[in-house]
């Protein structure tokens, strides 16, 4: 649905004074249906609920909140010509407004293009019923206007003041003579003919010009420094000569004891007639700052994708036994933000989007234990379980409509709180706008390109010249162009075609998995005690390896150390030595170093040789000279320890902490269980209950689709016939207008089954089972049993109504039959 951009010259021409609009309600009803919709489009905040007919629709389109809104959505030019609206003449010709966006034909030199643009912002006004009227008598909402006209507490945003009437308001008749008189103009018998003449001054540039020459050279420096805006200034009880003068001649009028303003006729003239300093019609243009060869984008991008897979399934697992406490307030602590960075080897501001992107892809969530704590949920089990390519799509459909921002995490809030990752804080509503439209300028450039910042923020801050909100969106704009760099969405800057094809709603896994390299199934052994792993590896190799290793780099090939720690880990989850050669022989295209197999024998042969119980714990081991040693050993003073037995000592601490002191101490004990076994450490991960991703924040109502925009324009019609149609005659003699109508039982039966015998329409007043009363034009077709059946044109569908409800009933006149 387009709107029609409307010729100034041929609308002008056509409009006649009996066939304006009076009120916005007329110009809504004489809108087509499309135009309707248009509007409801733009402003979906009117739907909620329907309206019942166009003066319903009028009123909630000029609430100061609706209003609000739709002038945050404007873009620049179109606000501008909103604020010039508001300080024009009410109502204003187009001739007007023109001037006061482009100035005077041939008074501002070359033309910026503001002419040609100001159809196309009157449009977008006129779509979203900021602006009614033809084009000899524009007219702004009220509510618009009263928000964007200067005020003695607010100036307007184009630097205007009050006008000379509006100045001159509360200014005594004497003293307005006496400016009268000063300015070389004829006595007046009344003020108000005073300020006319006055005005009619300011606004005639011949005569101001001549004016303005008498006036000393101070004064215009005086006149300079307020033209623009802030139109008030501060006087002194004696106010030096050219101020004076300028006080005396009403250039300057008093707003208070000590400040004067500028009047709006005096500002326009030295302006030349413009309501702005700087007029931008035309969106500023985003260029190509950088173009590189499509294929090298998309293997950049992909890499990216390919690490941020890696660093999300590390992140998760690294919470799958003990995941962080959740915050009595919701969140996480520093500390475990700076702990998670650390696993990362990421900044903490990094880290905490890794964090967010998981939990917005429903990965992790907190437990709900009474001892809170976060961890991954059932759906990363799934999510581990895809090919890398739907991997890395579900991180990315679930990035672009999120509102949870993780930039803000530091900031504070309005009371002063340091916001935390995972925090309740984090939504904005204007993020996921801001996102797609970052990433839809990307694409707009030829492949390949990349934009500057400074160029996109430009062209996103004209777009939305939001005030009070426009430092948030640029740091969402700075924060995107991140995010979609390391994500994988862009490579070099530039949109990569799994990241167009995500903001086209089109599956990204097709493109992107050819650009992924396959998992590797084998590991390069080395003699240093490093595996080396080519490429990603299979998940049960990578699985295997995790254990049995320590991740000591990454890259585009990761890194993996040996260690007697890393050793015992694995032996610890019930593998035995022979268990992890031949795991190493298998997996490895290079032999087996001598040092690692060393390093793997010397661990298992000393593993299990300490037994350590509960007691509260106890150690047991057949070598009384290694406990003799251990007793010995300063190391294990804080254990408690003491001897029960020759083979047995006994411990104060819990099992868990006499494992970890022993083996801070060299040695490599084994747990075991009530009947002398050793037990296997294979810690089960920790999963949530089944959890929900987090739902965005919607940014107001949900534009509707094209099936409920149908619907509510015919409804807004039909409700809007029944509202006004004409009655035949009046129902009563006391019938007030607006009011239900009031017949009689007998009158009620009579008038809908003779309507119901001929086929004709009536008006009835309908109070329903809720005591909600309604009017509405309905069609009888069957009147039995108490009911009256027929098509309701306010419903649009058949109903069957109780006589007893019905108020009262009308014929229509003719013309509306």
């Amino acid at each position: 649905m387009e709107a029609t951009v409307p010729e100034p010259s041929s609308a002008a021409g056509s409009a006649t004074a009996s066939s304006a609009p009076r009120s916005l309600a007329e110009a809504l009803r004489a809108r087509d249906d499309a135009s309707l919709a248009t509007l409801l489009h733009a402003r979906p905040d009117l739907l909620g609920p329907v309206p019942g007919d166009m003066t319903q629709l009028a009123t909630r389109a000029g609430t100061r909140a609706s209003v609000v809104r739709a002038l945050d959505r404007l873009d620049r030019f179109a606000l501008q010509t909103a604020e010039a609206l508001a300080v024009a003449p009410d109502p204003c010709p187009y001739p007007v407004l023109e001037s006061l966006l482009a100035g005077e034909h041939g008074s501002t030199g070359e033309d910026n293009g503001a002419r040609a643009e100001l159809p196309r912002a009157l449009a977008t006004l006129r779509d979203q019923a900021l602006v009614w009227g033809d084009d000899e008598r524009l007219r702004l909402v009220r509510t618009a206007r009263e928000l964007l006209a200067p005020s003695a507490g607010r100036p307007s945003p184009t630097g205007l003041g009050p006008t000379v009437a509006e100045a001159t308001a509360g200014m005594s008749p004497t003293r307005v003579q006496e400016i009268v008189a000063a300015a070389g103009l004829p006595a007046t018998h009344d003020p108000v003919s005073a300020v006319t003449a006055l005005t009619g001054l300011f606004a005639d540039p011949e005569r101001m010009s001549a004016l303005l020459d008498e006036a000393p050279a101070e004064a215009h420096q005086v006149l300079g420094r307020l033209v623009w805006g802030p139109p008030y200034g501060e006087v002194t009880p004696n106010p030096t000569a050219p101020v004076r003068w300028l006080r005396d001649h009403g250039l300057l009028l008093p707003a208070s004891a000590r400040t004067v303003v500028l009047p709006r006729e005096v500002a326009l003239h030295l302006r030349g007639g413009l309501a702005h300093r700087v007029t931008e019609p035309v969106a500023p243009a985003v260029p190509a700052d950088r173009e590189h060869r499509p294929q090298l984008v998309d293997a950049n991008a992909a890499g990216q994708a390919l690490a941020a897979l890696s660093t999300v399934e590390e992140l998760v697992k690294s919470w799958e036994h003990t995941g962080p406490p959740v915050l009595r307030a919701g969140g996480l602590s520093v500390r475990d933000l700076k702990r998670t960075a650390a696993t990362l080897d990421a900044t903490e501001a990094t880290a905490a989007f890794w964090i967010e992107l998981a939990y917005a892809a429903g990965l992790l969530a907190s437990d709900g234990e009474a001892d809170e704590r976060y961890a991954p949920t059932p759906a990363f089990d799934d999510w581990l379980e895809l090919p890398p390519a739907e991997q890395w799509s579900a991180l990315a459909a679930a990035w672009l409509p999120a509102t949870r921002t993780a930039g803000l995490v530091g900031d504070q809030d309005s009371k002063g709180r340091t916001l935390s990752v995972l925090g309740p804080e984090l939504d904005r509503s204007a993020a996921p706008e801001v996102r797609r439209r970052v990433l839809e300028l990307l694409a707009a450039l030829p492949e390949g390109g990349s934009a500057a910042p400074d160029a996109l923020l430009a062209r996103l801050a004209w777009e939305r010249p939001v005030r009070g909100t426009s430092g948030l969106r640029a740091r969402l704009a700075q924060w995107t162009l991140t995010e979609a760099e390391v994500l994988g969405v862009t490579g070099r800057g530039a949109l990569a075609a799994h990241g167009r094809a995500l903001l086209e709603h089109r599956d990204p896994a097709p493109l992107l998995a050819p650009l992924l390299p396959e998992p590797v199934d084998h590991v390069l052994l080395q003699a240093d005690l490093t595996a080396v792993a080519p490429g990603p590896l299979r998940r049960e190799l990578g699985d295997v390896l995790a254990v049995l290793a320590d991740v000591e780099s990454k890259g585009g090939a990761t890194v993996y150390r040996f260690t007697p720690g890393s050793v015992r880990r694995s032996l610890d989850s019930g593998r035995t030595a022979s268990d992890l050669h031949a795991f190493l022989a298998e997996h490895s295209i290079t032999p087996v170093p001598q040092p690692l197999a060393y390093l793997i024998d010397d661990v298992a042969r000393r593993h299990g040789h300490l037994r350590v119980g509960a007691a509260s714990s106890y150690v047991r081991c057949d070598d009384d000279s290694m406990l003799n040693e251990i007793l010995a050993d300063k190391r294990s003073a804080g254990l408690g320890l003491r001897r029960l037995a020759p083979t047995v000592l006994a411990a104060q601490a819990e099992p868990g902490a006499l494992l970890d002191g022993l083996r801070a101490m060299g040695y490599a004990p084994a747990a075991e269980s009530r009947t002398g076994d050793v037990l296997v450490a294979r810690a089960d991960a920790h999963r949530t209950p089944a959890r929900s991703a987090p739902v965005p924040v919607p940014d107001g109502p949900p534009v509707p689709d094209p099936t409920l925009l149908g619907a509510a324009v015919r409804a807004i019609r039909a409700g809007d016939l029944a509202a006004t149609a004409v009655r035949k005659e009046p129902v009563a003699a006391s019938a007030v207008p607006g009011e239900l109508p009031r017949t009689s039982p007998a009158e009620t039966l009579a008038t809908v089954q003779a309507a119901a015998l001929t086929g004709s329409a009536v008006w009835i007043g309908y109070v329903n089972a809720d005591g909600a009363a309604s009017q509405r034009v309905i069609d009888p077709v069957r009147v039995e049993g108490g009911f009256v059946t027929g098509y309701d044109h306010t419903a649009d569908e058949v109903r069957t109504y109780a006589l007893h409800r019905i108020t009262g009933v009308a014929e229509l006149a003719e013309e509306h039959l």
